[in-house]
């Protein structure tokens, strides 16, 4: 009996361990929920790379919107969210989901559409002033439209500019694809487009489309990193803080700003 005695408590610690979910063969997983324009550019193929080198980490990624990415994370399907929606972030965090968010970087959003522009948005005074021309022309606009940064800044571009699109939208098409496949579809209609730099940088060479109206505070971009609440779910709590701080640390945002297309710096640090 003493020898049963002996080996019983090791197979209960051995059971647990192989029962426990993620045990050893997650440790060292991250699984990061993420925009499209973090994808699409080309960036995190830039940083990921690096960032696994030094902490020995491995990087899961799940391309998808803001609105996606959020929801991701508030289920504890993924452990760390990397978005560009600050109101949503904040109320991501104030519902308890997340812990540690830190601001990471911004790039800003602007304008783009057919040579023609035939809501000269080239002569607009302000980003409110191009989307009220827009909506006057009434010519093709190529909206997100799933709930992503992008679609959630563009919402709020119409609001500013007091333009209910709800009211008449036939020549708003809501597509609900990301931010590549969007331009994709905007330059095939020869429509105007909301887009953030970074992927109009990488991707606009092979546009037909122009950039017509950019500048102003209303048209920032920042994004914000946030761990998963580890207290609510199981999550790799350790691995998402080790991203978190590589990103802000000075090697990681030296990676970020170091990110170029075209010679031209796709997104700003910004790690306070």
């Amino acid at each position: 009996m003493k020898p049963f005695r002996r080996i019983a408590p090791l197979l209960l610690v051995c059971a647990a361990v192989f029962a426990a979910p993620g045990a050893f063969a997650s440790e060292t997983l991250v699984r990061l929920a993420t925009t499209t324009s973090t994808d699409n550019s080309g960036l995190l193929r830039h940083l990921l790379p690096q960032f696994e080198r030094e902490s020995g980490y491995r990087v899961q990624v799940i391309s998808a919107g803001t609105g996606k990415a959020l929801k991701l994370g508030e289920s504890g399907d993924v452990d760390v969210v990397l978005v560009h929606a600050p109101k949503s972030e904040r109320r991501f965090m104030d519902l308890g989901h997340g812990v540690d968010r830190r601001t990471v970087m911004e790039n800003d959003f602007i304008l783009v559409g057919p040579r023609a522009d035939p809501a000269g948005l080239r002569r607009a005074a302000s980003a409110a002033d191009a989307f009220r021309r827009m909506h006057r022309a009434a010519h093709a606009f190529v909206s997100r439209g799933d709930d992503s940064g992008t679609h959630k800044k563009e919402l709020s571009l119409w609001r500013a500019a007091r333009v209910n699109v709800a009211d008449e939208n036939a020549w708003r098409l809501e597509v609900g694809r990301g931010m590549g496949a969007s331009l994709q579809i905007a330059g095939e209609l020869q429509a105007y487009m909301l887009i953030d730099r970074a992927t109009w940088l990488f991707a606009g060479a092979q546009s037909e489309l122009q950039l017509l109206y950019e500048g102003g505070a209303e048209l920032r971009n920042p994004y914000g990193v946030i761990a998963v609440n580890p207290a609510r779910h199981h999550v790799n709590y350790p691995g998402a803080r080790a991203l978190i701080e590589w990103l802000v640390s000075e090697r990681g945002q030296s990676a970020i700003g170091g990110y170029t297309a075209g010679g031209a710096r796709l997104f700003t640090p910004s790690a306070r």
